[in-house]
Parts: structure tokens; C-alpha cells; sequence
């Protein structure tokens, strides 16, 4: 299946009312078998933008298409040049309450799996194990030609060492890791080729326009198919890619919950949409689960970009 890039939605009818009533969330863990669906809202105490909240990167900001990186060596150059930039933000990013909550609720057993919409690592660097990176990951790099994969800090290094003169003062970061800039401050960025074979390097993420793996979305829908309920974090869910998952649970006749500050494409399939903020309504949570908090993260583990 194709992911369409659809950056806005307009609510449908009458949307059942928002609440800050977090019994049905807690219910839901307390009973366990929870699936973890989590979009970009969930990183925003991070630092990290979301695309469609307030001061969402949507109103300055047109995410790259695959159809443009592939097709336009110029549009390379400007994503690498903005991307790089903003891999020096990004990559310094941690794990917020919210991320910490959902890796205490793995410990803990109450979750069967968590499935994210966000390439920026922070679930794994709180201590989640097993987690689908739905549209991938930025801490990895894929050649086009040959498919081979290598470490994003690497190609950061070798970035660093074609541009050393790069020095611009970017207007803001985005939740796909690029920074804003303009056509001047790119200049004349140079992009570096695969080390193996000289082809197009381009991150290890599914870009507005690209097919999301078929393996990795039958697995989704397996995980959907033996949840006990679908715990949306952070999500507009105005992408089908994430979309389609909450419509399979309600099909299927699982409660599907909601913590958003903002109205979501998925309201009308949940049995609660919750307007707190994440940080706060999780640690809520978990207090009210006997669940000690803030929970410490494993020795140990720290982001996966590195430094």
C-alpha cells in the first residue's frame, strides 16, 4: 500500500466530545494485552516538533517525497543539506516522561506491543523492546543502488568532512529530522555517495509518497489482531499509514483509546479521546497502577544514533 501525503483532514460529522478523564486508560492497562500505537506528539516534550499541533513544522514546512528524491539530484542535495543540520538536534534528543511511561508499561507486562509512526528512536533509548518502527528509522542510511544499510553517525562523519564550512543558523527543526533553510543557506552542500558502490544514500525512512514495507504491515495488523485494546500517543492520524490500524481494531471490536491534545482522523472508531498532555496523563497513569514513577531506565541504554 501506497502512503498518500495527506497533511490535512476536516472532521466528518460530530466527533464525540474530548475529556481529561484517564479511567478508561487506566482500565485498559490494568487489564493488560495493550497496543501501542504512537504518533509525533509523543516526542514533543523531546523537543521534536509535531507536524499538525500547535506550531506544528506542517504551517512553515512541505516534508520531502520520495518522488522528489529520487527524481531530482538538486532536491538531494537541499534534504542532505537540511537533514544534516537537523541530525545535530535531532540526534541529541531523549526520552520524555511519555516515552519513559510506555517502556514502564512494557516492564510492567501490560503492554502486547508498541508500534510507532516517529523515526526518531527516543521508545528504544527509554528501554521498549520490540518496537515496529512503522515508517523507519532515521539512525540508519540505505544506498539506493545496492541496499546497503550503515549507521547515520557514520555518514554525519563523512558529512562533516565534505562541508566543513557548513556552519547555518537554521529558522527551526522538524519531526523528519531536517532543519529549515533556505535555498542560500544549502548553496553548494555537497552530498556524498554509497562507500560501497558510489550510488544514492537516502535514510532508512518512508518518505510522504513511499511504500511502507508489506511485511512490516502485515506484522502491525498482527499485532492488532492480538491486542486487547489500541492505545493511540500522540497522533493525529491523518495518515492512512497509521489510520488504517485503528480502523482494523474497531472492526475487529477492540476498544481503541486516545491520548491527544488535538482533535484525530480516528476519533469516531475510539471509545475515548483524552486532551492532556502526554507527559502528565501517562505519569497519571502509571501512579494510579501502583507503577513507580518516574521509572528509572536500564543501565545501560542510552539513543541509538550515538554520539
Amino acid at each position: 500500500m501506497r502512503m498518500r501525503p495527506t497533511l490535512s483532514w476536516t472532521p466528518a460529522g460530530d466527533l464525540p466530545p474530548a475529556t481529561t478523564d484517564l479511567e478508561p486508560v487506566t482500565d485498559a492497562l490494568r487489564t493488560g494485552g495493550v497496543l501501542v500505537l504512537s504518533g509525533a506528539g509523543i516526542s514533543t516534550e523531546s523537543g521534536i516538533p509535531d507536524y499538525r499541533g500547535e506550531g506544528g513544522s506542517l504551517s512553515r514546512h512541505t516534508p520531502m517525497t520520495y518522488q522528489d528524491f529520487t527524481a531530482d539530484a538538486r532536491a538531494r542535495r537541499r534534504y542532505w543539506a537540511r537533514s544534516h543540520l537537523g541530525w545535530r538536534t535531532f540526534g541529541r534528543a531523549r526520552p520524555n516522561a511519555g516515552h519513559q511511561a510506555v517502556a514502564a508499561f512494557g516492564r510492567q507486562g501490560l503492554l502486547s506491543g508498541v508500534i510507532t509512526q516517529n523515526v526518531d528512536g527516543l521508545h528504544q533509548a527509554a528501554g521498549s523492546e520490540d518496537v515496529v518502527e512503522l515508517h523507519g528509522t532515521l539512525t540508519r542510511v540505505i544506498c539506493l543502488s545496492c541496499g546497503a544499510f550503515s549507521p547515520r553517525h557514520e555518514l554525519a562523519l563523512r558529512l562533516e568532512e565534505a562541508n566543513p564550512a557548513f556552519e547555518p543558523v537554521a529558522a527551526g527543526i522538524n519531526p523528519d529530522g531536517d532543519a529549515d533553510l533556505t535555498d542560500d543557506q544549502v548553496g553548494g552542500f555537497r552530498v556524498v555517495p554509497c562507500t560501497a558502490c558510489g550510488g544514492t544514500l537516502k535514510p532508512d525512512v518512508v518518505f510522504f509518497g513511499e511504500t511502507v514495507p508489506p511485511q512490516r504491515v502485515e506484522h502491525c495488523r498482527e499485532l492488532v489482531r492480538a491486542a486487547t485494546s489500541v492505545l493511540v500517543l500522540g497522533s493525529s492520524l491523518t495518515v492512512m499509514s497509521g489510520l488504517r490500524f485503528v480502523r482494523q481494531a474497531a472492526k475487529e471490536g477492540k476498544p481503541v483509546l486516545i491520548v491527544n491534545r488535538d482533535q484525530t482522523r480516528g476519533d469516531q472508531h475510539a471509545l475515548t479521546r483524552v486532551s492532556l498532555p502526554l507527559g502528565t496523563a501517562l505519569g497519571t497513569v502509571a501512579h494510579r497502577l501502583g507503577i513507580a514513577w518516574p521509572s528509572p531506565r536500564p543501565a545501560g541504554v542510552s539513543h541509538p544514533s550515538g554520539p
